[in-house]
Parts: structure tokens; C-alpha cells; sequence
């Protein structure tokens, strides 16, 4: 297959919902506030774990989290915080689950605020995105000084379960930076 032949980063070549994953989705700048609100969901419930177990459980929690409807989300009663973690099709974390929770009514503070949770977090990185340098071989940030601002005002806002390696992993998601490697057939294409 050609797609087989493409440069891609190494980090995606473990199944081809990974290799889907990093050619469609990993570093399109996103303006949808309904996208931030999925990936700061799947980022949180990324903490201590893979990226890989998350992506194979993402349908999981689009079922059990609305469509990532963060309206619905922000009113979820601990009862179905008690249901959600019998749910095998997600990471059965109560913390993480009722921070989802909690971020949901912060993000729509945000909303409130700014107009958009997209303009808010678009304004950490001057609203276009970060453009690294990656080279093959060359390890990956885990935070920027962008992350770790956007970070600390996350938190004095109320969220959680969202540090700096969180939200840099969640701008890497997003778009706002760029951190596919220079010789991966991506990183043109997501160039803005």
C-alpha cells in the first residue's frame, strides 16, 4: 500500500487506529469547542497511562459522555458518576471522571467569558500555531512555557486533572503547536 511508504512519526506506528489517528486528526488546528472539550476529556484520562489505551477506549467515551456534549456532561449526577464506573469501555477512574465533570462547568465559564473555549486557549499561542522543528530521533517537549501558563490558568479557573504535560499533549491534539517531525509527510500538511 502506499500509505505504507509515507514518513510518519514513530510514535503512531503501533496499530492503524493510531496511524488513522496521527494522519486525519494529531495537529489539525481545531476551532471547535466541542473538539477541545473531547480532547481535554481524553487528555485528563490520559494521565499515567498511554495515548494508545485512551484512543481505543475514545468510542467509549463518546457513548457514555454524551458526544462529548460538555452541557450534558456538566450536569451528570454522581449516580451516573456510580454507573460510569462500572463502564469497562472507558478508564473506570472516579477522580478522572468527576474532573470531566467539573471541567465541563468550568469550560462553559470560559465559554461564558470569551465568547468561545477556542478563542480562550488560542490566545496562549498569539492564535496561530506553535511550528516546531522535530527531527527524527529527537525527543518530543512534554511542556512548553505556552502549556505551562495555559496550565496554571486552567487550574486557577477551577479545572482539573489538566497539568502542563496534560494541556502540551492537548495543544499537540489541537493544533496549536505543531509536533509532527519535519520529514513526516504531515508536517506540511498541517502547516499553517
Amino acid at each position: 500500500m502506499e500509505t505504507d511508504q509515507k514518513n510518519r512519526c514513530p510514535w503512531c506506528l503501533g496499530f492503524a487506529e493510531y496511524i488513522t489517528y496521527h494522519d486525519t486528526e494529531w495537529g489539525v488546528p481545531a476551532y471547535d469547542d466541542r473538539v477541545h472539550f473531547e480532547f481535554l476529556v481524553l487528555e485528563s484520562a490520559q494521565a499515567g497511562l498511554s495515548w494508545a489505551t485512551v484512543l481505543k477506549k475514545r468510542a467509549g467515551y463518546r457513548k457514555a459522555f454524551a458526544d462529548f456534549d460538555y452541557q450534558v456532561v456538566a450536569e451528570f449526577p454522581e449516580s451516573y458518576v456510580q454507573e460510569l464506573l462500572q463502564v469497562s469501555s472507558i478508564i473506570r477512574n472516579a477522580q478522572k471522571i468527576r474532573a470531566a465533570i467539573n471541567n465541563a462547568a468550568r469550560f462553559m465559564e470560559v465559554q461564558r467569558e470569551f465568547g468561545s473555549f477556542s478563542d480562550y486557549i488560542w490566545s496562549f499561542v498569539g492564535g496561530k500555531p506553535i511550528q516546531n522543528s522535530l527531527q527524527r530521533g529527537q525527543a518530543y517537549p512534554a511542556t512548553s512555557p505556552e502549556s505551562d501558563a495555559l496550565a496554571k490558568d486552567l487550574k486557577k479557573r477551577g479545572f482539573k486533572f489538566l497539568g502542563s504535560t496534560i494541556v502540551y499533549a492537548h495543544m499537540q491534539a489541537t493544533g496549536l503547536i505543531n509536533d509532527h517531525l519535519v520529514d513526516c509527510f504531515r508536517y506540511e500538511q498541517v502547516k499553517v
